[in-house]
């Protein structure tokens, strides 16, 4: 089998499986923040920095034993812009809230019928796709060339290194510390203790990150055809599937594309089989234009923060890139003015049936 056919039906696996978990554990940071802000449930805010503590011990493994070179993906680049990664990060936080999801959420949802995410995901799509090559394209690229940075040590075990600590050690005590602190932090949580579902959840999808990496890192190695490194991320990949759809003709399948129909099919499947597809619609047409204004917005935030809540929550900081820890303090920081504050996006008013 040639290498890129195996590493599309990876990604496809590793999507159906995102897809069957993400539905069955509710996965998602922005219902994760809301049950901290809003609602005092922290169980699955716990899940999610599980899923980092895991995704960061894997991923680091795999670099460490030279499997995978993580310094060939777009988190680990020398040069980046933190105005335009951080005001990405705040704009996808924001459109998420609008949205009352993620991308990768929205595809969960859209497999269980939700008819709302259809519209989420294809206004997502239009927008990332204008930001990275459309009308958008080169206003963005204007402002990341007037405001990048080069630097040599751009994640943290390269800042240890600098200490004067060896590549490995530094390696080592980066991600122990981070993923240690954060491993705490959700098992310190009793209701995240007896929830083993969550736990198994949380588990999983970080090791579906170190799994991606693993694919597109370590099987995709072809050296007269390598694919590019890379791991779980929604953005671009939501918009690169929906051209496809249109423009299959000359078009090549890919990772991405693949993970996200392997998402969609997931959570389909497994919907049909517990019994929890059911179709939803929009309750008005303010509830459809907000919920389009907040997918716009996750597409272009997503693009200029190159990820979302798991192409950076997750994927990026696997890492330990900076760029990455600007991007996610971006996006908490926009879901929080979303959840809270004078920003805070207002429940709809249900208009009483007839």
């Amino acid at each position: 089998m040639e290498t890129a056919h195996l590493v599309t039906l990876a990604g496809l696996a590793i999507g159906l499986v995102y897809g069957a978990v993400g539905l069955l554990s509710g996965f998602c940071l922005m219902s994760s923040m809301r049950g901290v802000l809003a609602e005092g449930d922290g169980r699955l805010m716990r899940t999610y920095v599980l899923a980092i503590a895991v995704a960061i011990v894997a991923s680091q493994l795999l670099a460490g034993r030279g499997t995978v070179d993580l310094g060939k993906s777009i988190y680990l680049q020398p040069t980046f812009s933190v105005p335009v990664l951080f005001l990405g990060g705040l704009l996808f936080g924001y459109g998420m809230v609008l949205s009352n999801g993620c991308g990768s959420r929205a595809l969960v949802l859209l497999g269980r019928g939700n008819l709302r995410s259809f519209v989420v995901v294809i206004v997502l799509a239009i927008a990332a796709q204008m930001t990275l090559k459309g009308l958008v394209a080169p206003a963005r690229i204007a402002i990341v060339q007037a405001s990048q940075t080069t630097i040599s040590a751009n994640s943290l075990p390269l800042l240890a290194s600098a200490l004067g600590l060896g590549e490995a050690v530094a390696r080592m005590l980066a991600s122990l510390v981070v993923a240690g602190v954060l491993a705490v932090f959700a098992f310190a949580h009793g209701g995240f203790r007896r929830s083993p579902g969550q736990i198994a959840a949380g588990a999983i999808l970080g090791l579906l990150v170190a799994g991606g990496w693993y694919v597109t890192g370590y099987l995709g190695a072809d050296d007269f055809n390598p694919v590019p490194v890379t791991s779980l991320t929604f953005i671009a990949p939501i918009a690169d599937a929906l051209q496809y759809a249109m423009l299959s003709t000359g078009l090549t399948l890919n990772f991405g594309i693949a993970t996200v129909a392997g998402v969609f099919a997931g959570s389909l499947v497994t919907a049909l089989a517990t019994g929890r597809f059911h179709l939803e619609g929009y309750s008005s047409p303010r509830h459809m234009l907000r919920s389009a204004g907040g997918a716009a917005l996750m597409g272009i935030g997503g693009v200029m923060a190159f990820g979302c809540s798991i192409g950076q929550g997750l994927t990026g900081l696997s890492t330990l890139s900076l760029a990455s820890f600007v991007a996610v303090a971006g996006i908490l920081l926009g879901t929080t003015a979303g959840l809270r504050g004078a920003l805070r996006v207002q429940p709809l008013k249900v208009a009483p049936a007839n």
